[in-house]
């Protein structure tokens, strides 16, 4: 059974920095697509940022230049540092990793369990 396991979020400061994680582990043949989305009350889960295996990096217009999206594929990991961090940027983060199992040519879409992160001071 494949699990997404997030950590990172919180609380910090206008202007502040957080950084997440999101580690999979279970029967991976390999990871296609590793991603963060957000969703706050009232409005679709929205794309924050993506990074294929190719290393091609896909952010959010509101997001770039401060969120990089990085993934180690040793570790079967994706990582979001957000800097400048601002109170429109507070949310529920989720991670999603479209995998290929192992002895499967079917590739399968993942979700880690959400973490808040709330800018307030």
């Amino acid at each position: 059974q494949v699990q997404l396991v997030e950590s990172g979020g919180g609380l910090v400061q206008p202007g502040g920095s957080l950084r997440l994680s999101c580690a999979a582990s279970g029967p991976i043949f390999s990871i296609n697509v590793m991603g963060w989305y957000r969703e706050t009350p009232g409005k679709e889960r929205e794309l924050v940022a993506k990074i294929p295996s190719s290393g091609t990096t896909n952010y959010a217009d509101s997001v770039k230049g401060r969120f990089t999206i990085s993934r180690d594929n040793t570790k079967n990991t994706v990582n979001l540092q957000m800097n400048s961090l601002k109170p429109e940027d507070t949310a529920v983060y989720y991670c999603n990793f479209q995998i290929r199992l192992q002895h499967s040519t079917n590739v399968y879409s993942y979700w880690g369990q959400g973490t808040q992160v709330t800018v307030s001071s």
